[in-house]
């Protein structure tokens, strides 16, 4: 049987009377609960939690015997389970040749000087066309920006540098200024590309404008691919995408006697029009292809109001991770404690809370998901595909890793310049003598790279929380440096696993005031609305 506690008026009068001491009065939660989930979710057991895999199976089954034991609904059809279908590709072999006028002009190594990944699940996946270099491949009427000109691309293999053009002097604000847009995103290029009709496209990769080391590709690629079943109604997908290296590209290109430095700063200006190199690429891979189904796993707690319990907060995080690959220092294990077992461990928290104390006025729907390391698949099948009518989630808040390091003066929120969610965190924070900073390397585009973004792009007012950089006790510049040795050294490999000498003052610390903001969202009179100069909109408001 499953908790409908129906707490009487009297009752309800009886709570304290301001937000604020409503809100620091719910939460209960606890070093030990987090650190109990986290041990469990980032065990070797589990082999690194890959979709569609028996330790995929295993971290989805835990999650829902977690929520059953908590007196959380399930949120689908009687199920806590919403199948995922999705195609799983093992590339066999790869190849890359370029040639120039009959003769070949460079050996490019996979896995050394390119990450190759095909178009869509197929065994056999090949791109063959002449080079052409396109910028930064944006078209932003918003911008007065088009790096196509109307050059017809079909079938021709791009060439495409990573992130958004440079904002110069006179036009800070240019893509963002700083901080990535949509258009800077990988994700954005491969679509463009088909758009365009291209048989390839290659990115070229820097670290310093991905936002993460070549190796983080490789290893990512060395698991196996990802992909949903292909949507009908989009365009032919290219037949193989990946990155290049920076240096493979320079060397590339300066064979057919082009400069990459010179090409760079002609994209960088609105007059740029693509280059052809006269390079023929000639791209391969073979891989074996399988569809299986993953997971993902929804519950509900119910609000008290009878008109706004119809609408949702949902709560999220994405419990995969990257399964076993290629080994590390003879460890194979892709565990993800911190990304993202920390993040589900904070959900089921917040879980356990909602489930036992008096409901908010409007339902939780807790929202664990697939598939996130291979492109943000589960959050993406579930907008596709929702439990709830999307127009009923008020607001979504996402948890993409925690806090291993200790308590923080203040938080990061991912789209907190986006929406009213932002301002609403900022005045709590406030409040507590705490305060929002902004996301180290906004040029990496975060915003763009959790599972919020799949419910943004639907509509849904969205955001992520994550840790401070400004920890308790230590020198201002630490928490940088965390990040950076994290990003260096930890973020997609095996060495991101449990230790028990793990900090988790932090954790908790984030999973309170997480868990006490969904609650005020939750019975806020208003609803979240996006800022005008967002990139998403409603059509409609949420209907109660």
């Amino acid at each position: 049987m499953y908790r409908h506690v129906r707490w009487a008026a009297a009752a309800l009068l009886a709570l304290p009377v301001t937000l604020a001491a409503q809100a620091r009065s719910v939460s209960t939660i606890t070093k030990a609960e987090i650190d109990g989930y986290l041990r469990f979710l980032s065990s070797d057991l589990l082999e690194g939690r890959a979709p569609g895999t028996r330790g995929g199976q295993l971290a989805a089954q835990y999650i829902a015997g977690q929520l059953r034991a908590f007196g959380v609904e399930p949120g689908v059809n009687g199920s806590y389970f919403q199948p995922v279908p999705i195609d799983v590709l093992t590339t066999v072999q790869s190849s890359v040749h370029a040639s120039a006028s009959g003769k070949a002009t460079a050996t490019l190594r996979p896995g050394a000087d390119v990450v190759l990944s095909a178009g869509s699940a197929t065994a056999q996946s090949a791109a063959r066309g002449e080079l052409v270099f396109i910028g930064y491949g944006a078209v932003a009427p918003e911008y007065r920006w088009d790096d196509f000109k109307g050059v017809d691309l079909k079938g021709k293999i791009l060439l495409v540098l990573v992130n958004d053009p440079p904002a110069p002097p006179a036009e800070p604000s240019l893509f963002g200024g700083i901080a990535m847009t949509y258009y800077g995103r990988w994700t954005y290029k491969y679509e463009e590309a088909e758009r365009r009709g291209a048989a390839g496209v290659l990115i070229v990769h820097r670290t310093d404008q991905a936002g993460y080391p070549f190796q983080v590709l490789v290893g990512s690629n060395s698991t196996g691919q990802r992909l949903l079943p292909r949507d009908p109604k989009l365009p032919p997908p290219v037949g193989v995408r990946g990155w290049i290296t920076d240096s493979a590209a320079s060397a590339l290109l300066r064979q057919a006697g082009l400069d990459m430095a010179a090409l760079r700063a002609q994209a960088a200006t609105r007059d740029f029009r693509p280059v052809a190199t006269g390079i023929t690429m000639d791209l391969g891979l073979e891989s074996t292809v399988r569809r299986v189904s993953s997971e993902n796993v929804v519950g509900v707690v119910r609000g008290r109001d009878p008109q706004l319990a119809k609408q949702y907060v949902a709560l999220t995080a994405h419990w995969d991770h990257l399964g076993v690959g290629t080994p590390v220092n003879g460890d194979s294990i892709y565990n993800g404690a911190f990304d993202n077992a920390s993040g589900v461990a904070s959900v089921l928290a917040m879980a356990r809370a909602a489930a036992a104390q008096p409901p908010s006025k409007r339902s939780f729907l807790f929202l664990l998901v697939t598939g996130e390391e291979s492109g943000l698949l589960g959050s993406a099948y579930f907008a596709q595909n929702p439990t709830v009518p999307l127009a009923q989630i008020a607001a979504n808040i996402n948890v993409d890793e925690t806090n291993f390091s200790g308590r923080t003066r203040d938080l990061v929120a991912l789209g907190d310049n986006k929406s009213s969610l932002g301002p609403q965190l900022a005045a709590m924070l406030r409040g507590e003598g705490m305060r929002l900073t902004p996301k180290a390397h906004p040029e990496a585009g975060y915003f763009y790279r959790s599972d919020h973004f799949s419910l943004a792009k639907a509509g849904v007012p969205a955001i992520t929380i994550e840790e401070g950089l400004d920890f308790v006790g230590r020198p201002k510049e630490w928490g940088l440096a965390q990040v950076d040795d994290y990003e260096a050294h930890r973020y997609h490999q095996p060495s991101d696993e449990y230790r028990a000498d793990l900090n988790l003052d932090g954790a908790v610390q984030m999973t309170d005031i997480i868990y006490r903001f969904a609650r005020r969202v939750a019975d806020a009179p208003a609803l979240p609305t996006w800022n005008a100069d967002a990139e998403f909109h409603r059509s409609s408001p949420p209907q109660p």
